[in-house]
């Protein structure tokens, strides 16, 4: 980050100070969430839908605590039926490990011609499949804070801060149509402070429940077919 950023980071998180109760401890977060439909959608009652993780060559892959955020507040949000991901993939074995699975929905056709895979797909329900990519990073930081202990007590002064980003995009592969019916995505930045005042003050960022929180919303919209507005949210 420049000094310019810098400069311009500080009183934004000095300002979330003053206008945030302490008792939240919350830091300054923005949302930015998008939409791509290339069909419609709309999952029926007795369909199924199972997240999983898109495989990387190179670089990590959603995290496991992320995605079963994610499944568990689509199923409790819209009732819409979730599998659980790593019974999925062995009933499925090998057929959807990251070595093997198929690259693009379109890939699913020449899978589903094998008769064995057909009837295990059919018997799990699954009509989407959901591939979540994304990762939360820190994307920079700044400031100091030191502690120390004395005969006459401790205490903490200085003012640290930190900047994380959770960004994530889930593509939708409908498997009966074996097409891409398209994405959702979410992008949560936020920035954290640690206010030195004798006793340590953390004003925490929390991007990747935020991002689990919106991207589910999304998610659950998306496949019960209704369309929400993509928008862009501070908070």
């Amino acid at each position: 980050m420049t000094n310019a950023a810098t400069h311009r980071a500080v009183p934004r998180i000095l300002l979330s100070l003053l206008i945030v109760p302490v008792v939240t401890l919350s830091g300054c977060m923005t949302a930015r969430l998008e939409e791509s439909r290339s069909m419609d959608t709309a999952i029926a009652s007795g369909e199924a839908v199972v997240l999983l993780a898109k495989p990387q060559v190179d670089g990590p892959v959603a995290e496991d605590e992320f995605m079963d955020c994610v499944a568990g507040k689509v199923s409790s949000r819209s009732g819409i039926l979730v599998r659980e991901n790593n019974a999925f993939q062995d009933a499925m074995f090998p057929w959807f490990e990251p070595s093997t699975s198929p690259q693009r929905a379109e890939g699913m056709a020449q899978l589903l011609a094998k008769p064995l895979v057909r009837q295990r797909i059919e018997g799990s329900g699954v009509r989407y499949i959901v591939w979540v990519d994304g990762v939360t990073r820190q994307t920079d930081s700044g400031g100091s804070i030191s502690c120390a202990i004395g005969p006459g007590g401790g205490g903490c002064l200085g003012f640290g801060w930190w900047e994380k980003e959770s960004d994530y995009d889930a593509t939708v592969w409908d498997l009966k149509q074996a097409r891409t019916a398209g994405s959702v995505s979410a992008n949560v930045t936020g920035t954290s402070a640690l206010v030195g005042a004798i006793v340590p003050l953390p004003f925490i960022a929390r991007v990747q429940a935020a991002a689990c929180d919106r991207l589910a919303e999304q998610l659950g919209a998306f496949l019960a077919g209704t369309d929400p507005s993509v928008r862009t949210t501070g908070s």
